[in-house]
């Protein structure tokens, strides 16, 4: 097994997005300056990487004599290209098995949701697979995932259960999750609340019956095997309400896990407004939030994750205000909301420009969305989403002059390397089995 270096140079960059906090305004309209400022653009530039951090970011020009290639020390030439943090997801329904393309052409010929949910399909057929499937089946699934969100510039995501709804299934997707073994990082959720249950649909109540039954006595678990960061709720009419919500995000804060919630995806619940009473670190969907609800979240410094691509796939024309969440300073994340329903999508940059096309954001909020923000979204704290001194070295190296072209370009994979922990881990936009 070949040793990769332990320095590692990136020169020859044409454009980098250093996606820096002290980097400039992150309000306003957008416009070139402005957004140059958000992305921390830096021209001409050189990025140096020691022992799997950051050691030196910036012109070539100031940089000096730290720009040079140490001896021994492995050589990447960006031939003029654009590099980027590396890219983070935050907001996953990993790991699952099978997809639902009988859902989807069923939907293209007028069934809704409620139609397939109501003949066994929907997520509960993804929860029946998900039951019967093998730790290792699931862990082949995911890791595929993973492999090529990768190849699409995704170093970091969010993961969440939600497809066991029994006590042994949910403990079994986030065993899974924490035995994946993979480069791309994967911080774990609970969502345990993600959908009542079918054994549970049939109760009076059932909803509250299993929080009662199955996710609050779980939350023990969880953290004394500390196997999730975080727990989710899906707060929505008839799935579970705004009490219930706040019941089981209150108990999980006592066991040491911070709240996220999907929220107003449907109908304005509260969601929002219970986000920022809660604390949570983010709140997603947030598609029918209500103005009073968003500027709470923004207050308290909450962030919106926004999922254009799983709207697109419902064929709804009604997508999260991004531009009044920006205008009223809330921080704004884009995830693909990857699973087999409703979102199978797997590229961020893909994700990216629809968040230009329909929620009318600039490139350079949409790259602040999948790096800097989105690693806010996931409690990330450590510089995951930036390149500056001290930060992991989680880089993506696009093949175009001028970062706009990465959402301009839909469907196009710019991707050509990434960089995890400041290991090569895809090369010539193929993987690098041996990245030890």
């Amino acid at each position: 097994m070949t040793q990769q270096p332990s320095t590692l140079v990136v020169k020859n960059i044409g454009q980098l997005l250093t996606m820096r906090p002290e980097a400039g305004p992150r309000s306003g309209p957008p416009g070139e300056g402005r957004d140059a400022s958000l992305v921390g653009l830096v021209e001409d530039a050189v990025v140096v990487i020691r022992d799997g951090l950051i050691e030196a970011a910036g012109p070539r020009s100031v940089l000096g004599p730290a720009a040079a290639a140490p001896a021994g020390a492995a050589v990447i030439d960006a031939a003029g290209g654009v590099v980027t943090p590396g890219l983070v997801d935050p907001h996953t329904h990993l790991p699952f098995v099978g997809w639902r393309a009988a859902e989807f052409e069923a939907r293209l010929q007028g069934k809704t949701y409620l139609d397939i949910l109501a003949e066994g399909g929907g997520i509960l057929e993804t929860v029946r697979r998900f039951r019967a499937a093998s730790p290792e089946e699931l862990r082949t699934w995911a890791r595929a995932a993973l492999d090529r969100m990768l190849l699409h510039g995704t170093t970091t995501v969010e993961a969440k259960s939600g497809y066991g709804l029994t006590r042994d299934d949910e403990l079994k997707a986030l065993r899974v999750m924490a035995s994946l073994d993979h480069p791309v990082t994967v911080v774990r959720t609970f969502l345990g609340a993600h959908a009542v249950p079918p054994e549970y649909r049939r109760r009076a109540g059932g909803a509250g019956a299993y929080l009662e039954e199955v996710c609050l006595p779980l939350l023990s678990e969880v953290r004394r095997e500390d196997l999730a960061e975080f727990c989710d709720v899906f707060c929505e009419r008839g799935v579970f309400d705004v009490r219930e919500a706040r019941l089981l995000l209150g108990e999980a804060r006592r066991f040491g896990l911070g709240a996220k919630l999907h929220a107003d995806e449907i109908e304005p619940t509260g969601g929002a407004e219970l986000a920022a009473e809660v604390g949570a670190v983010s709140a997603d969907h947030l598609v029918r939030a209500s103005d009073e609800g968003l500027r709470m979240m923004a207050e308290a410094g909450g962030v919106a994750v926004l999922l254009p691509a799983t709207t697109f796939t419902l064929g709804s024309a009604e997508y999260a205000p991004a531009r009044k969440m920006l205008d009223m300073g809330l921080d704004v994340a884009l995830a693909t909301d990857l699973n087999p329903g409703t979102s199978p999508v797997e590229s961020l940059p893909l994700v990216m420009g629809l968040a230009c096309r329909v929620m009318r954001l600039s490139a350079a909020e949409a790259f602040r969305a999948v790096t800097a923000a989105a690693a806010k979204a996931i409690g990330r704290r450590d510089g995951t989403g930036v390149i500056g001194p001290g930060s992991p070295a989680d880089l993506v190296v696009f093949g175009c002059r001028d970062y706009r072209e990465v959402p301009y370009r839909l469907g196009v994979n710019l991707v050509r390397t990434v960089v995890k922990g400041g290991k090569v881990v895809v090369a010539d936009g193929r993987l690098v089995r041996d990245a030890s």
